[in-house]
């Protein structure tokens, strides 16, 4: 069964950054995708990003482009977001998902499209 396990969330300043890492294991697939996904209070889940193993197929939402990046780390299933001068719309809970055999899509980050899921870690930026 595939796991993911977040990590890098914390407590920041407006203007400052982190790095989240979402490491998969459980599974024997070499190719696959990962999103980042984040829900604040009150809001609906929101993708965030996209990365597949697929060369040079990753997307950033519109709302993250500017300040973010998405990298993966293949031999190690990991997964990083790069998050610099965040906001404190930022703040959310933030999530991996996971589903092999899979590229991202130009039109969209959908968590319908994933169907494995970490635990979360919690973002939170102070103003």
């Amino acid at each position: 069964e595939v796991q993911l396990v977040e990590s890098g969330g914390g407590l920041v300043q407006a203007g400052g950054s982190l790095r989240l890492s979402c490491a998969a294991s459980g599974f024997t697939a070499d190719a696959y995708a990962i999103g980042w996904f984040r829900q604040a209070p009150g809001k609906t889940r929101e993708g965030v990003s996209c990365i597949s193993t697929d060369v040079d197929n990753k997307y950033l939402a519109d709302s993250v482009k500017d300040r973010f990046t998405v990298s993966i780390d293949k031999a190690r299933n990991t997964v990083y977001l790069q998050m610099n001068n965040l906001k404190p719309e930022d703040t959310a809970v933030y999530y991996c998902g996971f589903r092999g055999h899979y590229y991202c899509s130009v039109y969209g980050i959908w968590d319908y499209n994933m169907n494995y899921w970490g635990q979360g870690t919690q973002v939170t930026v102070s103003s």
